[in-house]
């Protein structure tokens, strides 16, 4: 795997520019408030399919060869990457496959099912999911679509990231979510391009630390994956986002369940925007941190808002 350059980035912004309008980095004072900082909201969550991979879905399956096209597609996920896949390969007229875990999100399941995919329900979580993937793939001679482990995906997702130091140059730092790490590897890649002096934090859920483990030892690693947030949701490390992250990442948080459920109420009372719990843990991030956010211009990624009902009650009821 070759790790993508800015010049990929660039080149996959024309190729999503005719599917894709720009989504918003607005300005949210009422969010700043709460942290102590000049706050913008990248809305992510208004994309068609309500979250970022939509990007690398385009970029990649736009770039499929004729004999990948006629095998067909086909990808684990717990919601996000099969949206961005199934949307992606209505598109260009690819036969879609999606492996997802026995709870997953049903209205995720539902949009991928509206977008023509089949959708296949196998194991408790999404690294079961994907082992079975994987092996549909090898029977049945199809085109596997990594949800990390692919150039065009990070380079396809690092145009959010663009758009963001486009709209506000003097951005200070930028807080993203990491599950698999794509979005945060893209945001890396952008930043170091553009401004190299932006700090760019990840953030994960501490039930679910693999990508955090493996940042901080600098290996690819397994860990425990409880998290009810599902875009946060990985029990292993994977590869190309991983030595990106390595290289450029300055910083990786992990925060808790309870901290992710009141940034999702912060965002709908404070926002006025829905954020699933992946989308709202940076501002669960910066919140932790924001003694050291004082003055500072800070962005935050909503990667989605593509929460179930009842992640909303839950969080809801909670706070």
């Amino acid at each position: 795997m070759n790790i993508p350059s800015f010049q990929d980035v660039l080149l996959a912004r024309k190729r999503i520019h005719p599917y894709l309008r720009r989504t918003p980095f607005y300005s949210h004072p009422a969010i700043g408030e709460l942290i102590g900082a000049d706050a913008f909201i990248k809305h992510e969550n208004y994309q068609p399919t309500g979250a970022f991979k939509i990007r690398g879905g385009i970029n990649l399956i736009s770039q499929l060869d004729a004999r990948e096209r006629a095998r067909g597609v086909i990808a684990a996920s717990t919601g996000n990457h099969g949206q961005s896949v199934s949307f992606a390969a209505r598109l260009f007229g690819v036969e879609a496959r999606i492996v997802v875990p026995e709870g997953a999100n049903p209205g995720k399941v539902a949009a991928m099912r509206g977008f023509g995919a089949e959708v296949i329900f196998h194991g408790a979580n999404f690294d079961e999911a994907r082992l079975k993937c994987e092996s549909l793939a090898t029977e049945q001679g199809l085109r596997y679509i990594h949800s990390g482990d692919e150039p065009l995906l990070i380079a396809g997702v690092a145009t959010y990231a663009l758009e963001m130091l486009e709209d506000q140059p003097d951005v200070q730092v930028i807080f993203v979510p990491v599950g698999g790490g794509s979005g945060a590897a893209g945001a890396c890649m952008a930043a170091r391009a553009l401004n190299p002096s932006i700090r760019i934090i990840g953030v994960q859920a501490e039930a679910s630390p693999a990508a955090y483990e493996s940042w901080r030892e600098r290996k690819l690693l397994e860990a425990t994956n409880r998290t009810f947030a599902e875009g946060l949701a990985t029990g292993t490390a994977f590869a190309l986002p991983q030595s990106i992250l390595w290289e450029m990442l300055d910083d990786f948080l992990l925060v808790g369940e309870e901290e992710i459920r009141q940034a999702m109420v912060w965002m709908i009372e404070r926002a006025h925007t829905l954020a699933e719990a992946a989308g709202a843990a940076p501002l669960a991030a910066a919140y932790r941190l924001r003694s050291e956010l004082s003055g500072k211009k800070v962005g935050l990624v909503c990667s989605g808002g593509n929460t179930s009902l009842e992640h909303l009650r839950q969080a809801l009821q909670a706070h």
